[in-house]
């Protein structure tokens, strides 16, 4: 899912950008920065209307899968995905919910 015209190096277009632009520049962010194997965002901004930061394309769940992730702990996974992210959360993400795992955690439980 990439939208050609968006550029998956951070700037302020981010801001701009559609949400299917947002999803695909986030996916990229995290595939080039943990080497993923599976990526799976949500928007879930739609269910955070009438509060501050509600806007579109602010609320994410993320599900990723990555090797780097085997021996690490919880808070230490959701730090090196808040690293790969570092530019999005100051250029409009609010929130952020993390589920990740390693390849065998993942199968594990949902396969």
């Amino acid at each position: 899912m990439s939208d050609p015209g968006f550029d998956p190096v951070p700037t302020d277009n981010f801001v701009n950008a559609s949400a299917e632009g947002k999803i695909a520049h986030l996916e990229a962010r995290l595939n080039a920065a943990l080497n993923a194997q599976s990526v799976h965002i949500d928007d879930d901004s739609a269910a955070h209307a009438g509060h501050a930061g509600a806007s579109a394309g602010s609320h994410y769940t993320v599900t990723i899968v990555a090797a780097g992730f085997a021996g690490k702990p919880r808070v230490a996974r959701h730090r090196l995905v808040y690293d790969a992210l570092a530019d999005e959360m100051r250029r409009g993400i609010h929130a952020l919910a993390i589920k990740a795992y390693t390849p065998e955690e993942f199968a594990d439980q949902f396969e």
